[in-house]
């Protein structure tokens, strides 16, 4: 059923909305990329000694030329570990267009929405990346013993966090926060399994750029499919004028 979701989010793709929001997303995760290399950049010019004393050889140069690729190389790094950070900014600033449009295609029946707040997200947003990056730091530590399983718990890590961050944005905009708690343990595993899923594609340079528009919309088809039928009361909708 997860992959059901995820084909019918992928099958939206040409939606001109999605489109939109893909192009902002590019612009956001680009610029993020390109701020974080011209202040790697900087901090390389700025401590870059040019030649270093070697005992028995001499002064070696051409560390101008391989501090660049090394740079560059370690930005492609970067890119993948900074898109988990930029997958849940993404999700807190975009999801409400994404959900939008796969609601008026596939829900077109559903009652308006409950608009978040703005505070509300940014905080939420912000106190997720710092878990994220909290968590993260404290599994380097099983990095150093996992081995070739390094992958397998960055992806599940960050899939249980992503998952919890996606679901939790989708489901507010319909039930009250307890109600998305319980719905959220009820259904942990297919909730993680869904955020490993949009998890793993993260860690592929440029495919990267366009998963969070499809980690939104799946979640939106996630939810949908969990909730009970009656998920929301008439005093959550808002009213509309006329």
């Amino acid at each position: 059923m997860i992959f059901a979701d995820f084909f019918k989010a992928l099958r939206q793709i040409g939606d001109p909305r999605f489109r939109r929001v893909m192009f902002f997303g590019i612009l956001l995760a680009l610029a993020l990329l390109g701020g974080c290399y011209a202040l790697l950049l900087w901090l390389l010019e700025l401590y870059n000694p040019g030649s270093v004393d070697i005992p028995y050889i001499g002064p070696v140069g051409g560390l101008d030329t391989l501090l660049s690729w090394g740079s560059f190389l370690l930005m492609i790094g970067l890119s993948i570990a900074l898109m988990i950070p930029v997958a849940s900014a993404f999700s807190g600033l975009f999801l409400e267009d994404v959900a939008r449009a796969v609601e008026a295609r596939f829900y077109p029946n559903l009652p308006p929405a409950r608009p978040a707040r703005l505070s509300e997200t940014l905080i939420d947003t912000v106190n997720f990346i710092g878990l994220m990056i909290a968590a993260n730091v404290v599994a380097l530590v099983a990095y150093g013993f996992a081995g070739p399983f390094i992958p397998v718990i960055f992806w599940g890590l960050n899939g249980l966090l992503l998952g919890r961050e996606y679901f939790s944005l989708v489901a507010l905009r319909r039930i009250s926060r307890p109600e998305m708690k319980r719905l959220r343990r009820r259904h942990a595993l297919q909730i993680w399994f869904a955020g490993t899923l949009m998890t793993a594609p993260l860690s592929m340079p440029f495919l990267n750029l366009v998963i969070p528009v499809l980690g939104a919309a799946t979640f939106t088809h996630l939810y949908q499919r969990l909730a009970p039928p009656l998920a929301y009361s008439p005093s959550d909708i808002p009213r509309v004028n006329g």
